[in-house]
C-alpha cells in the first residue's frame, strides 16, 4: 500500500498532467483513462488509445539485470560519500569554519546552524508563514465572493448545455464565469499590489498602460518591434534607475530650495511616497516576470488580428471546454477579451505575479472560462505533499551543508580535497535548483487551489539531466515554452535545412539565451552563462550528426554506451555553465577547477567521478525507456 502511494506521489501525472497527456489531444478522456489504470499506456496524438503492440519500439527493461545491480551498488556507495564530503567541511572542526561562521544563523534543528546566506532564498523563506496565510485566505475569499455575487451563473459550465441554470448557453455561462473571476481578481490584485509595493504600484500600472497602448494604438505592423523594444528597454531602465524613486522624479522637476552647509539636504513630497514602499519596496526586482506577460498579451493580440474572419473553434469543430494545451495556447482569445480589464487581471494575477510560472494570455482566458480537467482535489493534495517534502529537504540541507556560505567567504581552497571541492560545487548547484523549485511550486500550488493550472517549471531532478538542449526544455519549463512561442519560432525556429540552417539555428539559440540572460539580470556573468550554454549546445549537435541513432538501431547497447560517454561530457559542461552564471563567476570557477585538477590525486578523483557519472547516465537512460514503455515520450 505504501509503495503504491509513493508511486502515485512521484508520478509524472501528479507533477503535471502535461507530461503524460500529449499537447495536441483533449485532456478529459486521457485523464479519465489514466485515473482508471495508471499502468496502461497513454493516448497518442490522434486521441486514440495506443496499445503496447503499436507503441514505439523501446528496449526491454534492464532494471533486473546484473549490469544494473552493479549500478545500484555504485549509487549506494557514492551518494552517502558525496553528502559526507560537504557535511565534513561544514562542521565546526574544519579549519576554515571560522571564516564563514559569521554567515550562519541559528537554526531550528537542535545543535545546528543554518546557512541562510543566499539573499534570494532567505527572502522567500522568512515570508513563508505570511504567504501561507494569503494562500489559504485567497480561495476562501473567492468562494465567499462567489457565494454572494451571482456564482450560479457559471457553476454548471463544465457540464453539457442541458441543465444550465437560468437558461444560459454553455458559451454564455463560460463568459459569465470569466467575468465573475475577473471581477474578483482585480480588487484582490490591487490590494495585493498595494501591500507588496505601496505607492510604487502606481509605477507598475503606468508601465502596464503604456504597453497596452503599444498593442492597441500603434499601427499593426509596428506592434511586435515596439513591444520588444519597450519591454527590453524597461528591463534596462528598471536596473539603471533602480525603480525610479519618486524623490528623484520630483527632484528633476522641482527647483531645489537653497540650504546652508549646516542644514540637511531638502526633501520633497517624493521622499514621503518612497517611504511607503510596502513589504517589497524594490518592485523592479520582481517585475521581470510581468514583462513576459506584457509581451504575451501584445503578441497574442497581434496574432489574433489574423483570425478575425472566423472562429478557429468552429472551423476545427473543437469543444472549447475540453481543448488540448496546444489549442488553448494557439487559438486566439475573443476580440472582446483583449480589454484593459482582462489585461490587468492577467498581468497582475496574484498567485503567479511574484515568480510565475508563466501562462500565456490565450491560455489564461481559456482557463478563466472553463476550469481545467487536470485540476482535481486528489492531484492537488498530492502536489501539496510533494511541495512539503521538497521544502523539508531544503531545510535539512541548509542545516547540515554550508556550501553557499563557504563560497561567499572564499576561504583557503587548499584546505579542501579535490572530492570536497567538487561536492561543494555540485551541492551549490543543488541549492540553486531547490531555491528556484520551491517558490515556483509554491505559487503553482496556489494557482491550482484557485482553479488555474500553469505549467510545472521543473520537469526532472537536477541530477536527472544529461543533455544541454533537453535540460533547458525542462529547467524553468514555462519560460522555455514562452521563449519558443514568442522568440525562437518567430526567429525561424529549428526547421531550417542544410549547413546554413544549422548556422541559423546556433544564431537563434544565441539570441534566445542572450535575452534569457538579460531577463534574469543585467550582469556580464549571466551573459557569459547564456553564451556558454549556446556554445555547449554545439558538441551535442555535432555528435548527433556524427552518430545518428538510425545507424545504430541494430547495436543498441553499443550506442547506449557511446551516448553515455557523450552525456558525461554534457553534464560537466552544464555544471560549468551554471556555476559561472549563478554561483561563482569565471574567477571563482577558475579557482575551483585548479583546486580539483591541480594534482595527481585530483585527476584520479576526476576520472573516478566521470565513471560515477556514466553510471548515473545509464540509469537516466533507463528511466526514459521506462516512460516510453508507458507511452510517454518527453522531450527532456
Amino acid at each position: 500500500m505504501m509503495l503504491q502511494y509513493l508511486r502515485q506521489l512521484y508520478s509524472l501525472d501528479t507533477l503535471d498532467t502535461r507530461f503524460v497527456v500529449p499537447a495536441t489531444i483533449p485532456p478529459k478522456e486521457a485523464l479519465e483513462l489514466a485515473e482508471l489504470d495508471p499502468a496502461q499506456p497513454l493516448p497518442v496524438r490522434n486521441g486514440q488509445v495506443k496499445g503496447r503492440d503499436s507503441a514505439e519500439a523501446v528496449q526491454p527493461s534492464r532494471w533486473d539485470t546484473p549490469e544494473f545491480y552493479f549500478y545500484y551498488l555504485v549509487i549506494l556507495i557514492c551518494v552517502p560519500l558525496m553528502c559526507k564530503a560537504v557535511v565534513d567541511v561544514s562542521n565546526e572542526s574544519h579549519p576554515n569554519y571560522s571564516k564563514f561562521a559569521r554567515l550562519l544563523s541559528d537554526g531550528w534543528i537542535p545543535g545546528r546552524k543554518v546557512d541562510n546566506s543566499d539573499l534570494q532564498y532567505s527572502g522567500f523563506r522568512q515570508n513563508i508563514p505570511y504567504l501561507v496565510i494569503v494562500v489559504l485566505l485567497h480561495p476562501l475569499l473567492r468562494k465567499a465572493y462567489d457565494t454572494f455575487w451571482r456564482a450560479d451563473t457559471y457553476t454548471q459550465v463544465r457540464s453539457s448545455p442541458v441543465g444550465l441554470t437560468m437558461g444560459l448557453t454553455a458559451s454564455a455561462a463560460a463568459d459569465a464565469r470569466l467575468n465573475q473571476r475577473v471581477s474578483f481578481d482585480i480588487p484582490f490584485s490591487v490590494a495585493f499590489l498595494a501591500a507588496l509595493h505601496g505607492f510604487s504600484a502606481l509605477k507598475i500600472v503606468t508601465i502596464l498602460y503604456i504597453n497596452y497602448c503599444i498593442a492597441k494604438k500603434l499601427p499593426r505592423p509596428y506592434v511586435p518591434a515596439a513591444t520588444w523594444i519597450f519591454n527590453i528597454g524597461i528591463l534596462f531602465a528598471n536596473e539603471l534607475a533602480r525603480g525610479y524613486s519618486y524623490a528623484s522624479i520630483l527632484g528633476a522637476f522641482l527647483s531645489p530650495t537653497p540650504a546652508s552647509e549646516k542644514e540637511p539636504p531638502t526633501t520633497n513630497f517624493g521622499h514621503t511616497l518612497d517611504s511607503y514602499g510596502g513589504l517589497i519596496p524594490r518592485w523592479e526586482v520582481l517585475f521581470n516576470f510581468t514583462v513576459l506577460r506584457l509581451i504575451s498579451f501584445n503578441l497574442d493580440y497581434y496574432w489574433s488580428l489574423n483570425s478575425r474572419t472566423g472562429s478557429p473553434l468552429e472551423k476545427k469543430q473543437l469543444d472549447p471546454s475540453n481543448l488540448s494545451e496546444r489549442d488553448r495556447v494557439s487559438i486566439p482569445a475573443k476580440a472582446s477579451d483583449f480589454s484593459f480589464r482582462n489585461y490587468f487581471a492577467y498581468t497582475m494575477y496574484s498567485p503567479l505575479y511574484l515568480a510565475g510560472p508563466i501562462v500565456t494570455f490565450n491560455d489564461y482566458m481559456s482557463q478563466l472560462r472553463y476550469r481545467p480537467h487536470s485540476i482535481t482535489t486528489k492531484r492537488t493534495l498530492l502536489y501539496a505533499v510533494r511541495f512539503i517534502i521538497v521544502l523539508l529537504t531544503m531545510e535539512i540541507m541548509i542545516h547540515y551543508m554550508y556550501m553557499v556560505a563557504i563560497f561567499k567567504a572564499r576561504p583557503d581552497w587548499s584546505q579542501y580535497t579535490p572530492a570536497q571541492l567538487s561536492m561543494l560545487g555540485f551541492f551549490n548547484l543543488k541549492h540553486i535548483w531547490l531555491k528556484l523549485l520551491i517558490p515556483w511550486r509554491f505559487f503553482r500550488l496556489w494557482a491550482l487551489l484557485d482553479g488555474i493550472d500553469p505549467p510545472e517549471n521543473m520537469v526532472r531532478c537536477m541530477s536527472d539531466n544529461y543533455s544541454v538542449t533537453q535540460f533547458w526544455r525542462g529547467w524553468h519549463r514555462s519560460f522555455n515554452k514562452w521563449s519558443i512561442r514568442y522568440l525562437f519560432i518567430p526567429l525561424g525556429g529549428s526547421a531550417l535545412p542544410g549547413f546554413w540552417g544549422r548556422v541559423r539555428l546556433v544564431v537563434n539559440f544565441l539570441t534566445v539565451f542572450s535575452f534569457i540572460a538579460i531577463w534574469h539580470d543585467i550582469q556580464l556573468r549571466l551573459l557569459l552563462w547564456g553564451w556558454l550554454v549556446t556554445l555547449f549546445v554545439l558538441p551535442e549537435v555535432i555528435a548527433s550528426m556524427v552518430f545518428p541513432a538510425r545507424k545504430w538501431k541494430d547495436r543498441p547497447n553499443a550506442y547506449r554506451f557511446i551516448c553515455g560517454v557523450g552525456a558525461v561530457g554534457e553534464i560537466l559542461l552544464l555544471m560549468v555553465a551554471n556555476l559561472v552564471g549563478f554561483a561563482l563567476g569565471m574567477d571563482g570557477l577558475e579557482g575551483l577547477v585548479k583546486g580539483i585538477m591541480g594534482s595527481y590525486s585530483g585527476l584520479a578523483f576526476f576520472w573516478g567521478a566521470c565513471g560515477a557519472l556514466f553510471v548515473g547516465v545509464q540509469v537516466m537512460f533507463e528511466i526514459r525507456e521506462s516512460e516510453k514503455r508507458r507511452g510517454i515520450k518527453m522531450k527532456c
